[in-house]
């Protein structure tokens, strides 16, 4: 399978910047017969009582942070802005990160993001850097939400910065666990009020969660898609949601993953066996990313 088979032509004036109401989202459903037209509102027509839907809970981050790096040099004094996307948080409290253009960094250098929070590079290669910030627990949290932006896909940052409004549209309206770089996207089409139509009409609701990761946005650089490396995630899927996706089944009842985060999450912890087994993983590769097709577009 060839990287040339998935390019398509996208004009640029069909990239929507700007969200339409979520349940207005159009919807195609193709239930072994003719092909529908439909709307996510119109899912309570599509799922039945009993049917367990399966959602990620993850929360985005505003893991896009912007600041600068000052070197000292024989002409004296240089500056460089750096922006950086925050990936993975490791357990002594750095961060993976990627950072554009990466090679205006050393290492040890510091990046200031604001008056009260940097990061120095403790370690870099062409992958990325990792970087140990000046805060750190609830302090780096509060200050992260002050001077962080929302990472948004590159279709849409090409064309305007980020704003406060994306704090509330790229996100799940069920978000609760923080961790991920990028949205799971189906999610984000379901609202409250179809939430409660589909409660009040028996449809059961089960969370994992699977931190979306930056890696979702990279391009693919081979030709032959098949031999691309994927990147890794941190997934979890809690006793309580193994338990009551296992009952689901035993009950013959449909269990139904929205979307691709939550599928591959569940799919790949199952490893064809059953009954599902409960799992804490950190390493989940991901789809291929949607840069995949996006060759024609740039």
């Amino acid at each position: 399978m060839k990287l040339d088979d998935f390019d398509f032509d996208l004009p640029e004036g069909l990239i929507a910047t700007r969200p339409a109401s979520r349940a207005a989202a159009r919807v195609c459903s193709w239930p072994r017969g003719a092909i529908r037209d439909l709307h996510v509102r119109d899912l309570t027509s599509v799922f039945r009582p009993g049917d367990l839907l399966v959602l990620n809970d993850t929360r985005v981050i505003p893991a896009r942070l912007t600041g600068t790096r000052r070197r000292m040099t024989a002409q004296g004094e240089v500056e460089a802005k750096i922006e950086v996307t925050l990936l993975e948080a490791a357990a002594d409290g750095s961060w993976r990160a990627l950072a554009k253009p990466l090679r205006k960094l050393k290492q040890d250098e510091t990046i200031r993001f604001s008056d009260t929070l940097s990061a120095r590079v403790t370690a870099i290669s062409d992958a990325g850097l990792t970087l140990a910030f000046d805060a750190g627990g609830e302090g780096f949290e509060a200050e992260l939400a002050r001077v962080g932006a929302m990472p948004l896909p590159p279709y849409i940052a090409a064309l305007r910065a980020p704003d406060e409004r994306d704090r509330e549209d790229y996100q799940t309206v069920w978000a609760k666990n923080s961790g991920a770089v990028a949205a799971p996207t189906a999610s984000l089409h379901f609202d409250e009020a179809l939430l409660a139509e589909l409660r009040d009409m028996g449809v059961r609701f089960v969370y994992v969660t699977l931190h979306v990761g930056a890696g979702t946005f990279l391009p693919v650089k081979v030709e032959d898609v098949e031999t691309h490396r994927m990147h890794a995630e941190w997934g979890e899927v809690t006793p309580e949601a193994a338990a009551a996706i296992n009952d689901a089944k035993a009950e013959g009842a449909r269990v139904i993953p929205v979307g691709t985060t939550a599928l591959r999450l569940i799919d790949q912890r199952r490893a064809r066996t059953e009954p599902l087994p409960p799992s804490r993983v950190r390493r989940i590769s991901s789809s291929i990313p949607a840069t995949v097709s996006a060759r024609q577009m740039r």
